[in-house]
């Protein structure tokens, strides 16, 4: 699977905001930017300065974005992520309160700090730690609750590339395979004479910048392709993810270097649904959501033609991605069934 795996996923999940680039041009701190406190949203109707909508507003910006993380389905569109109609898997749990107590000294700092106060340094929604299957600690703050879903950005990936190697273990998918045999629209661009596996490991040569703090990166073309709302008459680019991804150019060779560049997961989850006739939202549900037991469905957001924004489209909660990291740890077996093939499992935790 993707070789960010291993750093995407670990014991502790976090959803988290680190906003110190944010924090320079709004010095409000995390109780005073906590959504709740904000007032964003709240009111029948809310006051007009605190509406946040979509596109109108810049909903994703400090201290809006804060709100925001727990609530794309409310302002973008979205695709529900079932997770049957089975019980919901439990987790035991040993609450350790003096984890919030614990202090070490950050990198680069030269005073000790708590656990506890870090956590609203770096403005945390949300923080589960597990130890040895155990909820030892859970923690929630400003937009986020235990019901509540928030954004897992490129965690999101990490999912993506599951199935993958679910589908490759059991000979549905071929890694050595050209993305341009499953997906022949992509053969003019990068993506057609790169391997599956090359995509999966991001080691594609692609003409493609993803420098968030440029507003004319490659990134920002892309996310107003997947923007599912109606384009401006002067609009003249992509129209949707499928449109930009056969535009993508390659640069270097394939298979040289790992460079992350999320385009690729999105390419990845297309060649998924040419491959199977089942896209990866329809995959997550009956091979992650539904045998896990997980504890709320998810919401993945979706462009203009309803395709799944894989990159980072996946609104969960905390105890279910509590549940698939544990999987993972367990090496693909949840409450004694092999949900995930030990393969799948094994190929990404020793590394290519």
């Amino acid at each position: 699977m993707f070789n960010i795996w291993r750093q995407s996923l670990c014991l502790i999940f976090v959803f988290v905001l680190l906003s110190s680039a944010m924090a320079k041009a709004e010095p409000l701190d995390a109780a005073a930017s906590d959504p709740n406190v904000m007032g964003w949203m709240q009111g029948f109707p809310p006051a007009d300065d605190r509406i946040i909508g979509y596109p109108a507003s810049d909903y994703f910006s400090f201290p809006k974005l804060r709100w925001t993380f727990c609530h794309f389905r409310e302002i973008q569109a979205t695709k529900r992520v079932g997770r049957g109609l089975g019980p919901v898997s439990p987790f035991s749990e040993a609450l350790d309160p003096a984890i919030d107590d614990v202090t070490f000294t950050p990198i680069g700092a030269t005073e000790e700090m708590t656990w506890k106060a870090s956590l609203d340094a770096n403005y945390t929604d949300g923080m589960l730690i597990l130890h040895r299957g155990e909820i030892v600690y859970e923690y929630y703050s400003g937009c986020l609750d235990r019901e509540g879903r928030h954004g897992a950005m490129s965690v999101t990936k990490s999912f993506v590339g599951t199935i993958a190697e679910i589908l490759i273990a059991e000979g549905d998918l071929d890694e050595s395979k050209l993305v341009s045999e499953y997906v022949p629209e992509l053969a003019p661009s990068a993506f057609g004479n790169a391997t599956v596996r090359q995509v999966m490991d991001m080691t594609t040569g692609l003409d493609y910048n993803e420098n968030y703090a440029d507003p004319e990166s490659d990134i920002w073309l892309y996310a107003a392709a997947g923007d599912p709302t109606p384009k401006p008459e002067s609009y003249k680019g992509p129209r949707n993810f499928y449109e930009f991804l056969q535009g993508v150019e390659q640069e270097g060779t394939h298979g040289d270097a790992f460079i992350y560049k999320s385009i690729n997961t999105d390419a990845l989850a297309w060649v998924i649904a040419r491959a199977t006739g089942k896209d990866f939202i329809e995959h997550l549900s009956e091979r992650i959501w539904k045998p896990l037991g997980m504890e709320q469905e998810a919401d993945m957001m979706i462009d203009s033609l309803g395709t799944p924004f894989s990159a980072g489209g996946l609104n969960l909660s905390l105890r279910d991605a509590a549940r698939f990291g544990q999987t993972l740890l367990q090496q693909g077996v949840w409450q004694g069934e092999q949900v995930i093939p030990t393969a799948a499992v094994a190929v990404d935790q020793w590394g290519r």
